[in-house]
């Protein structure tokens, strides 16, 4: 009996000590925050700072078990965030402005901008006649209904004196839409310009043959794509979100400074990619969309207050408010983001 009761203390000292330690250390002890997280496209070249994050166990050092999923365009994210069957994602901000109004119900967040100037094009070719934004007029544009650049056309029409009345938009689907415009069947198509111009690269259509007018340059003041929240998960764990960010900020930083390792995660999760084309795309998106002039003075994740006034009231030039036009505070939470000193490009 008395050996017994020895034995028993021992295994008690062992918990406790296990238990200690795992407090300490932050292992079994502290469970991991899951996150499901939502791309708003395949995995290629742009999405290597989120999955960097995922390989360098990132996330994990921040306590999070993150998930990511890919998605089939801007929009799909929206509605599985707002559904709470993901409780976060990137996607557009313009759409979610326009989200937002249409389901006042469901607040989401925006709480980190990704692309601080938008990928919206409009990419033609030049044997097609198309070189310029006039030329469109008389021509076929492919255009995929859910695409977040055709969600801009009008705003690109009315800031480029286009007579859309003489352009015929053809509803065309996301896999065919640069095979399209590579046979002819169309005139110029809607797209993000890494992607589409990628794309029809691959294809061997010839470069300088491919005219790709960023709709940034052309009047459309806009926002890019931005990380969302679901407002019930950001309610219940802010600092999970914060802690997101954090994991993300490293990933990025991480990918803009050796684009070329970094596109490795992405390969490694899509069979069909090949590096070189990856790495382009993502060198494009770095380029044009991730690190510009504002991120360069302000940081990452950030947004101008006024720059996104300014682009909710270009918005409602196309775009009926049913519930009064929000302000910038109502759309972009700057809570979650960590100081502007820690968010500057290394």
């Amino acid at each position: 009996m008395k050996v017994l009761k020895q034995n028993r203390s021992g295994r008690l000292g062992l918990i406790l000590a296990a238990a200690l330690a795992a407090a300490l250390t932050g292992g079994p002890a502290a469970a991991q925050t899951a996150i499901k997280f939502s791309l708003d496209w395949k995995f290629e070249g742009p999405a290597a700072p989120f999955t960097v994050a995922i390989d360098k166990g990132y996330f994990k050092a921040e306590g999070l078990d993150v998930t990511i999923d890919t998605a089939g365009g801007s929009l799909e994210p929206l509605n599985r965030v707002a559904s709470g069957t993901y409780d976060m994602g990137i996607g557009d901000i313009n759409s979610l402005i326009k989200f937002r109004d249409a389901n006042p119900t469901v607040p989401l967040k925006s709480v980190f901008m990704f692309y601080n100037k938008p990928a919206f094009a409009i990419i033609g070719r030049k044997s097609r006649g198309v070189e310029k934004p006039k030329d469109l007029e008389g021509k076929i544009l492919g255009a995929p209904a859910p695409d977040g650049a055709y969600a801009q056309w009008k705003i690109f029409t009315q800031a480029n004196g286009i007579d859309a009345s003489k352009v015929k938009i053809e509803n065309v689907g996301f896999p065919v839409r640069e095979p399209m415009l590579q046979s002819g069947q169309v005139d110029a198509i809607t797209g993000f310009s890494f992607s589409s111009f990628i794309n029809l690269k691959s294809m061997n259509v010839p470069v300088d043959d491919i005219v790709v007018m960023l709709m940034a340059d052309y009047g459309v003041n806009l926002y890019g794509h931005t990380i969302i929240v679901n407002p019930k998960f950001a309610a219940e764990k802010p600092e999970a979100v914060k802690a997101f960010i954090r994991a993300f900020l490293k990933g990025l930083n991480e990918t803009v400074k050796d684009p070329s390792t970094a596109v490795d995660s992405v390969i490694k999760r899509n069979d069909v990619a090949k590096k070189p084309i990856e790495l382009e795309r993502l060198n494009m998106a770095i380029k044009d969309n991730i690190v510009t002039t504002e991120v360069k003075a302000n940081g990452y994740g950030a947004v101008d207050n006024d720059r996104l006034t300014k682009s909710i009231d270009q918005i409602a030039l196309t775009y009926e408010f049913k519930n009064g036009k929000p302000k910038a505070a109502d759309i972009f939470d700057a809570a979650f983001l960590p100081p502007a000193a820690e968010r500057k490009p290394n």
